[in-house]
């Protein structure tokens, strides 16, 4: 894993929004040690506690492969670049939004399928993954490398930043990210005084329409800069909740964002949704290669310069 010097994206990719499940994330004494990672031991490693216990590291890892979006995305604003990576599409690769300095990132399967023989090839010092997701995989990686696990995709991602920059001996660096992110979220706030108004995620699949919930990437983005996502008892527990066709205008809000590969073809939004575009005034395409994969510090920079676009008219 390379480390040039640490990346400053165009708007500022550093964030702070403290997220929940803070002992997940910071070192093991400042906090829960069943919970975080923490730096321990001498100049060569660390120990490192996770989702499966404690793991010796590298005290500065080189040839990283991480396993999930939201590891990937702030290894990259960590300047420092893994060497693989699983990710959602093997078709797609690795996602064009975190640009040139993810250009060198192997593919290594997708994020619910990773394959170990090409994980085992790059020579990894280092592998993070999610016990959700790779439970079953933890023995075989553990044999190719030190394996340190969060314990789900699910988590607020902030949450998820803090561990993998943990992990990656680099906390302070996880603050300085989610600094920088609130800070923008604040900015876009007071510019557009977004504050007491709706905006809801919308994302057309398989013949339903998905709402995205105040605890999902793209809801905690909109509700940091200002936003307020409708209400629904669903959201209490989950991140999103699907929709038929026929309850369409419960997707209404001030500001409805509907997610497309293509922000240009209108004929991407649901067929629902331009049948009551009387009740849908103030509703724009946005690109759901970020709004919805993009999770981490640069993909909620991007998501945010997206944001700003949309409310700016340009």
């Amino acid at each position: 894993m390379s480390r040039p010097s640490r990346p400053r994206p165009s708007r500022r990719p550093r964030l702070a929004l403290a997220g929940a499940a803070l002992a997940a994330l910071t070192l093991a004494a400042c906090g829960n040690p069943a919970d975080s990672a923490t730096d321990e031991g001498g100049d060569d490693d660390r120990e490192v506690t996770h989702a499966r216990g404690e793991a010796t590291v590298p005290a500065d890892p080189q040839r990283v492969v991480v396993l999930e979006p939201v590891q990937l995305d702030t290894a990259v604003a960590l300047g420092m670049t893994p060497v693989g990576a699983a990710v959602l599409n093997e078709a797609a690769g690795v996602p064009a939004y975190l640009g040139d300095d993810a250009d060198d990132v192997q593919t290594v399967g997708t994020v619910t399928e990773p394959d170990v023989d090409k994980i085992a090839a790059l020579r990894p010092d280092l592998i993070i993954g999610t016990e959700t997701r790779h439970s079953a995989l933890y023995d075989q990686l553990s044999d190719v490398a030190p394996t340190v696990y969060m314990a789900s995709q699910s988590d607020p991602w902030q949450d998820n930043v803090r561990f993998t920059a943990a992990a990656l001996g680099d906390p302070e660096g996880a603050d300085e990210l989610l600094e920088g992110y609130q800070e923008r979220c604040d900015e876009i706030a007071a510019e557009f005084d977004t504050e007491g108004r709706t905006a809801q995620l919308v994302r057309p699949r398989d013949g339903l329409v998905t709402l995205y919930g105040p605890t999902s990437f793209a809801g905690a983005t909109l509700e940091c800069a200002g936003f307020t996502t409708p209400e629904r008892p669903e959201f209490a527990e989950e991140i999103s909740v699907d929709l038929s066709p026929e309850r369409v205008l419960e997707a209404q809000a001030d500001l409805v964002l509907v997610t497309t590969t293509d922000v240009e073809d209108e004929s991407t939004i649901p067929p629902s949704i331009t049948a009551n575009a009387a009740s849908f005034p103030e509703l724009h395409l946005v690109d759901q290669s970020f709004w919805i994969t993009g999770v981490g510090p640069l993909g909620g920079q991007t998501v945010l310069d997206d944001l700003e676009r949309i409310l700016s008219g340009s």
